[in-house]
């Protein structure tokens, strides 16, 4: 009863004919089925950075984001934080310059994020923003994201985001 399939792995061929049925599904569908990632799990990137109050300034004025414990010293001063603070969807932006330039790099689409800013980032404080690949699933890699401040390790920004990755 079984003998045609022992046939077919003993027959020597079933490794050709397997290869041969995928190259037929993959030139049906138009792509690959298993893909050919420049990128593997644990990959790592990094950049540093230290925002100005200029930069602070810029982006508000491009957002529209005047909330004042980015903009006011006195109105901060008051404030948990004692002084003006960089706008987290600022510090966010690393982590987009980190994908989209160095890992995964260029050609990614950002899907995704699931983020926290645990403690505040002041300007003139730099920043290391990081990036390490946990896990792959056919074109999206899932990453785990940081900035921590590199003088005292404060971790600012954490959290995982989820990106298609370009598969040239």
């Amino acid at each position: 009863m079984l003998q045609p399939f022992r046939h077919g792995i003993s027959g020597g061929n079933f490794r050709q004919r397997a290869l041969t049925k995928l190259t037929a599904i993959k030139s049906l569908l138009g792509h690959s089925f298993l893909q050919n990632l420049h990128i593997k799990v644990g990959d790592k990137a990094e950049l540093t950075k230290a925002f100005t109050q200029n930069d602070v300034v810029t982006f508000s004025d491009l957002t529209g984001d005047t909330n004042p414990l980015h903009l006011n010293e006195d109105f901060a001063k008051k404030s948990r934080f004692g002084r003006t603070i960089v706008h987290g969807v600022l510090i966010n932006g690393l982590i987009s310059a980190v994908l989209g330039t160095k890992m995964p790099g260029q050609g990614c689409v950002f899907l995704s994020q699931e983020i926290r800013f645990p403690a505040p980032l002041y300007t003139g404080e730099e920043v290391i923003a990081a990036a390490e690949v946990k896990r792959l699933k056919g074109s999206i890699a899932h990453i785990s994201v940081s900035c921590k401040v590199k003088e005292s390790g404060k971790t600012v920004m954490e959290g995982m985001v989820k990106v298609m990755v370009s598969d040239s």
